[in-house]
């Protein structure tokens, strides 16, 4: 029991330890540029009055970091699941595949923050053009790799469907989805944070609460610390929604050789 206690402990601490040594030696080598050059907290503030702001508006921080990460999610599994509809559909057929994914390209170069205003003028101030935003922001990742995982399933699986007459929705279903699942992970890891920005972007615009509405309100007061203090919790943010789709993905995808490889590394 004790060994597979100190086991996990090192397991995790092999994940976790680098980094935190790394943004470690980067706050210290800032607080001390900070503290020795004299540089006034209105053009850059140390992180330890960053986390002095944080603490002592605790709640304020608190309360627009749910409405941005509910936004932001919000908007994730909208995306994810159009986007995993609009992959099969291509998936079981060239021609629409050929016709849609033209209109998947331009949805992903068009400016969020020209799209944004727009979504203000149609849909209001509240929830709806964030959580739409987040989402287009979101669908294109998942989308061009669900759809590269499902092309790239072996011919040898196929052909073995085929023999057993299996139906092109059949071998879709046992062989096409279940090999897309690490590339959907991957997308996931991509998306997450870009539906974190998606929703900050949308904030700028529209509404009063928010981390991105913070921000606004931070920068047009020239309040540095409190600016800071958003971007650091919109980092955490994306910091740990990323890592809990690595655990999920470590979790569902344990049979997978990219997980096989990652353990023999680490």
């Amino acid at each position: 029991m004790l060994v597979n206690v100190i086991d996990k402990t090192k397991q995790v601490m092999q994940w976790i330890g680098p980094p935190i040594i790394i943004f470690t030696l980067l706050f210290a080598v800032w607080e001390i540029s900070v503290r020795l050059s004299g540089v006034a907290d209105y053009l850059l503030p140390s992180p330890s009055r960053i986390i002095m702001e944080i603490i002592s508006n605790s709640s304020d921080y608190a309360l627009n970091t749910l409405v941005t990460v509910g936004e932001a999610i919000g908007g994730f599994v909208l995306g994810a699941i159009v986007a995993i509809i609009g992959a099969i559909v291509m998936y079981q057929s060239r021609f629409l595949e050929r016709g849609l994914l033209p209109v998947a390209i331009l949805i992903k170069v068009t400016p969020i923050i020209a799209i944004a205003p727009l979504f203000v003028i149609w849909f209001g101030f509240g929830f709806i053009p964030k959580i739409l935003i987040a989402a287009i922001i979101t669908f294109f990742p998942v989308l061009v790799n669900c759809l590269a995982g499902m092309r790239s399933t072996s011919s040898d699986v196929t052909d073995l469907l085929k023999s057993l007459d299996a139906s092109k929705s059949e071998i879709m279903i046992k062989a096409s989805i279940p090999n897309s699942y690490p590339y959907l992970l991957a997308s996931f890891k991509i998306a997450i944070p870009l539906a974190v920005i998606g929703a900050v972007v949308a904030e700028w615009f529209s509404g009063d609460k928010g981390l991105g509405s913070m921000i606004i309100r931070a920068n047009n007061n020239l309040d540095m610390p409190q600016l800071f203090g958003a971007v650091f919790i919109l980092a955490f943010i994306g910091i740990l929604l990323t890592s809990l789709v690595w655990y999920i993905e470590k979790r569902v995808l344990f049979w997978h050789d990219s997980q096989k490889l990652d353990n023999e590394i680490w």
